[in-house]
C-alpha cells in the first residue's frame, strides 16, 4: 500500500467525520446553543430555556422547530455522501473500491451522526436540568422579590 492509499483512506474517514459532525450538532442546535451561551454568561436561564421551548411543544415532546433542525441534520449527511461520490467519481480508482469507499462515508456518517447527536441531547438535558433551571427559578424568585418591593 503506497503514501495516496493511504491518504485516500484516511480522507473517508475525515470526510465522514466533518459531515458526521456537521450534521449531528445541527439536529441538536435547539439545546447545545442556548446551553453553551449560558455556560460562557451570554444568556440568562430564563432566556436559554424560553429558546429551546420554541423548538418543543408545551408538553415537552418534540415540536416543529426540532423537526426541522433534524430534517437539516438528514439533509446535511445526504449532502455530505453526494459529495463524496461525485469527488471520488472524479478519480481513477478501482469501482469496487468506490462502492467500498461510498459505503463506509455512508455508514460513518450515519452512525457518527447519530452518536453525536444523541450525545448532545443527553448532555443538554443534564446540563438543563442541573445548572440553566435552577438558574431560571433563582432569576424568577429575584423577578417576584423586586415586584414585591415595589408594591410596598
Amino acid at each position: 500500500m503506497n503514501n495516496q492509499t493511504q491518504e485516500k483512506e484516511l480522507n473517508v474517514f475525515k470526510w465522514a467525520f466533518k459531515f458526521a459532525t456537521t450534521a449531528g450538532i445541527a439536529g441538536i442546535l435547539c439545546c447545545v446553543a442556548p446551553a453553551v451561551l449560558f455556560m460562557i454568561g451570554l444568556m440568562s436561564g430564563i432566556y436559554a430555556i424560553s429558546f429551546a421551548d420554541f423548538f418543543y411543544a408545551d408538553d415537552g415532546s418534540v415540536g416543529i422547530g426540532s423537526w426541522i433542525l433534524r430534517g437539516l441534520a438528514i439533509i446535511i449527511g445526504i449532502y455530505g455522501v453526494y459529495l463524496y461520490r461525485k469527488k471520488q467519481n472524479q478519480c481513477s480508482i478501482d469501482p469496487k473500491r468506490k462502492k467500498k469507499n461510498l459505503i463506509l462515508v455512508t455508514l460513518i456518517i450515519t452512525a457518527l451522526g447519530i452518536g453525536i447527536f444523541l450525545t448532545l441531547e443527553k448532555w443538554s438535558s443534564w446540563y438543563f436540568d442541573k445548572h440553566i433551571v435552577p438558574a431560571q427559578q433563582e432569576e424568577y424568585r429575584q423577578i417576584d422579590l423586586q415586584k414585591q418591593t415595589q408594591n410596598k
